[in-house]
C-alpha cells in the first residue's frame, strides 16, 4: 500500500466510519518519510514495538464517527500488514542494517564529567 489515506479508507471499509476517522493514525505510521522517502523509512515504526508506541500516543481505543469504538492496536497491526505483510519486531529490522565503522566510535566521556574519575595532579598531592 502506498499512501497513509488509502490505509484509512481500508481501515474505514474494516470497522466503519470514514478514511478521516484513522488518517492521523496512519499518517503518524509514515511521518518518518520525512527522514527517508523510501522504504526504509518503515524501520522506525512498522514493528510491533511501534504499534504499542502508537497506542500511547492515541490512546487504546478511538471512537470512530458512527460511534464505534475500534482499539488502535489493531489499526497499527492492519496498517504495518498491508505496508510489510507481517509484523515484524525491531530486532528483525537490526538485523538488516549492517554495521558501519562509525556507529560505534562513541567517545569515552566519563573522565570528562565523572567527579569520581578525576585523578590528582601531582602537584596538589
Amino acid at each position: 500500500m502506498g499512501h497513509c489515506y488509502h490505509h484509512a479508507l481500508s481501515s474505514a471499509k474494516k470497522w466503519g466510519g470514514t478514511a478521516e476517522d484513522y488518517l492521523a493514525l496512519h499518517q503518524w505510521f509514515d511521518e518518518s518519510k520525512a527522514i527517508t522517502a523510501d522504504f526504509r523509512h518503515r524501520a522506525l515504526r512498522h514493528h510491533a514495538e511501534g504499534i504499542f508506541m502508537l497506542e500511547r500516543f492515541f490512546g487504546a481505543t478511538i471512537t470512530v464517527s458512527t460511534g464505534r469504538v475500534v482499539p488502535v492496536r489493531l489499526i497499527g497491526e492492519q496498517h504495518v500488514r498491508e505496508d510489510l505483510g507481517f509484523i515484524p519486531s525491531f530486532a528483525d529490522w537490526v538485523r538488516c542494517i549492517r554495521a558501519e565503522p562509525w556507529m560505534g566510535r562513541a567517545q569515552p566521556i566519563h573522565r570528562d564529567v565523572d567527579p569520581f574519575e578525576a585523578t590528582t595532579s601531582p602537584a596538589a598531592a
